[in-house]
């Protein structure tokens, strides 16, 4: 049997193509099922760490507050009448005692002077009663009724200068005009308005302490007062209200500040440091502050076997150079630089800084 010669060359070359896949085939299993030998490495984190040192440090409570007046008063007429002058003006500082509305005096002035004659009548009758009970001829009960009678007389007079006095209405402490409220031609009745007056010497400081604040807070404390307008000043804690607001579950407490020059007002923003216990805190970087899980503010740091371990801290006071915080152990290693890459538990390595400016 003959075949042709295409037939050979075509299965030559399947012959060929087969063996050289069955060859590449082979060669791949080797290469695939050589064994070799990886190695699995576990980088341990590196952190900036610092060793920090807990000191004394006496608790500096930092809190805003206001300015306000010691009083606020409105003086009120005593008696009816016209006003017929008002001799302050409204920013003026009133002395006590000084008129700031004027009323007319209509027939008060009248009355006390019948008032005073007729006290100097009984008091020519009681003499002449006097002389005649001494020879006899009036007894001691008409005497005692005769004083009684000047007593009344006098009392009249008494009434009559108070009534006359009324016309004049006057401020009763050191303090500066709020607000003129009658004008000359106001009829005011006993009871109505006159003005306002305000008593900024001593100027009060207001400031809301919390329930942890308070107790920590005494009377006759001084405290150190800043401004707005970058005025410092020093008072002394004045009052301390003794049950606190339910809306807020603060205490009202109130510093008096010396404003004898009236260069103060009231109603400036101000914060207030006032100074308390001393404990032992850490002067650390504010910008190491993290929060826990539970939205606490803490601080990390790197326990003796290198591990991460984490502390609720509470600021206390600040510096320009850091805050002073509580909270942390006595000696410990906080973690300067990479915190927020770590968790607590795992492990580190730490790598020491001794520089001042972190």
């Amino acid at each position: 049997m003959k075949f042709s010669r295409s037939y050979i060359t075509a299965f030559a070359s399947i012959t060929l193509i087969i063996s050289w896949f069955l060859f590449n085939s082979f060669k791949s299993q080797n290469i695939e099922f050589q064994p070799t030998e990886t190695i699995k490495t576990e980088q341990i984190p590196t952190v900036l760490v610092k060793n920090s040192y807990a000191s004394n440090h006496e608790v500096n409570y930092k809190i805003f507050g206001r300015t306000e007046a010691n009083r606020v008063v409105t003086l009120k007429a005593e008696t009816s009448g016209l006003v017929i002058n008002t001799p302050s003006k409204e920013g003026q500082i009133l002395d006590t005692g000084q008129i700031v509305c004027r009323l007319q005096t209509d027939a008060r002035k009248a009355k006390l002077d019948q008032a005073k004659a007729l006290l100097e009548l009984r008091r020519f009758d009681l003499k002449t009663t006097e002389a005649l009970v001494a020879k006899g001829f009036k007894s001691k009960i008409q005497l005692k009724s005769q004083m009684a009678e000047v007593d009344v007389a006098t009392a009249n007079v008494k009434q009559s200068q108070i009534e006359l006095g009324n016309v004049n209405i006057r401020n009763q402490f050191n303090g500066i005009l709020l607000k003129q409220i009658a004008e000359i031609g106001d009829y005011l009745l006993p009871g109505q308005s006159c003005a306002t007056v305000i008593e900024l010497n001593p100027l009060i400081v207001v400031v809301e302490l919390t329930e942890q604040q308070v107790e920590k807070v005494q009377l006759d404390q001084n405290a150190e007062i800043e401004l707005l307008s970058g005025n410092t000043l020093t008072g002394m804690i004045s009052y301390i209200e003794p049950v606190s607001n339910a809306a807020t579950r603060t205490f009202r407490t109130e510093i008096e500040v010396d404003n004898s020059d009236y260069k103060l007002r009231g109603g400036l923003t101000a914060s207030v440091s006032i100074k308390s216990e001393i404990v032992k805190a850490h002067l650390i970087p504010s910008k190491i502050l993290t929060l826990n899980t539970s939205g606490e503010i803490s601080v990390r740091y790197v326990n003796t076997d290198n591990s991460v371990g984490l502390s609720v801290v509470n600021q206390i006071d600040e510096e320009p150079n850091g805050i002073w915080v509580t909270g942390l152990p006595d000696e410990a290693l906080i973690i300067i630089d990479g915190q927020d890459y770590v968790s607590v538990g795992s492990i580190v390595e730490p790598k020491f800084t001794n520089s001042k400016n972190i």
